[in-house]
């Protein structure tokens, strides 16, 4: 499943580090082999249509199928639903690269998705429905006490910007909360760059997009601004994404309404650890392990 010789102590070096904090996100190299990819791909297709290991959906509900829309399918907690999902979005090797990243001891997954972007072909560059806005991920998630949270984007397939690769806005991690930039679901890319960009930001506005080969991953900071435009191919773009938050992580007042809350009961207090089966925890699995490296449990 991992790609033979990765050791994250090797991998994840000061330089590493630094690039993280100070660009907002890294590339890594390929962390999970042709084999692993494919099986992952295979997951999708059952997990849109219905063929579930679990038969309890999460609280976002069951996934739905609509294999002639343009819109991006998205499906939170598909950890639930699909064992080989479960394997890869909560491994302990994308955990130990995010304990590193994040400077932590433990990390918990916060939530996982599973998202398609379709293809529309070469002339769909006006079909919007694929777009995924500029948004920061805690823009979502303002619920939670920690704005040290760290995403894992894993490619199913070479991603670039002709089937709608990620992008992301280099250095706005650190421009901290901006307005309204809870805007996943939205489309105009240009409008939400035009009213994100008036506010009180320090630097240019960079957009850099994050190019990926198969079994690469991005790591990116809750803060960093990203979004994606259309798939212009024939084929969908398949991905995995791991939210993976510090251990301590506990419930934060917010007039903001996000999912993960209902686990906390009617009586949320703040400071109630986000903790327990719902969000298990990724690093260290057991900590007289040492990390994870080839031919370890992924």
């Amino acid at each position: 499943m991992v790609v033979k010789g990765t050791d994250v102590d090797a991998l994840i070096n000061e330089d590493v580090v630094a690039e993280y904090r100070d660009r907002g996100y890294w590339r890594s190299p390929r962390l999970f082999d042709r084999e692993t990819t494919a099986l992952l791909r295979r997951a999708h297709e059952r997990l849109w249509s219905g063929d579930f290991d679990h038969p309890i959906p999460s609280q976002y509900g069951p996934p739905r199928d609509e294999p002639d829309a343009a819109a991006v399918r998205q499906q939170c907690n598909a950890f639930w639903l699909n064992d080989d999902i479960r394997a890869v979005t909560t491994s302990p090797l994308l955990g130990a690269i995010g304990a590193r990243l994040m400077d932590v001891d433990e990390v918990r997954l916060w939530h996982d998705q599973a998202v398609t972007k379709p293809g529309v072909g070469a002339g769909g560059a006006a079909v919007t429905a694929g777009n995924i806005g500029w948004h920061q991920d805690y823009g979502h998630w303002q619920c939670s006490s920690s704005t040290n949270m760290c995403t894992a984007w894993i490619a199913l397939q070479d991603t670039d910007l002709g089937n709608g690769a990620m992008r992301t806005i280099v250095g706005s991690h650190r421009w901290g909360l901006l307005e309204d930039s809870a805007n996943f679901g939205k489309k105009d890319l240009a409008g939400l760059k035009a009213r994100l960009s008036k506010q009180d930001i320090s630097g240019a506005w960079i957009d850099e997009p994050c190019l990926l080969r198969e079994g690469e991953v991005s790591f990116h900071h809750c803060l960093t601004l990203h979004g994606s435009g259309p798939n212009l191919s024939d084929t969908a773009r398949l991905c995995l994404i791991s939210h993976m938050m510090p251990g301590d992580t506990g419930y934060r007042r917010s007039p903001q309404y996000h999912p993960n809350m209902l686990f906390l009961g009617p009586d949320a207090r703040p400071g109630q650890p986000f903790a327990g089966p719902y969000f298990p925890v990724m690093w260290p699995r057991d900590r007289t392990a040492p990390p994870p490296t080839a031919g370890g449990p992924a």
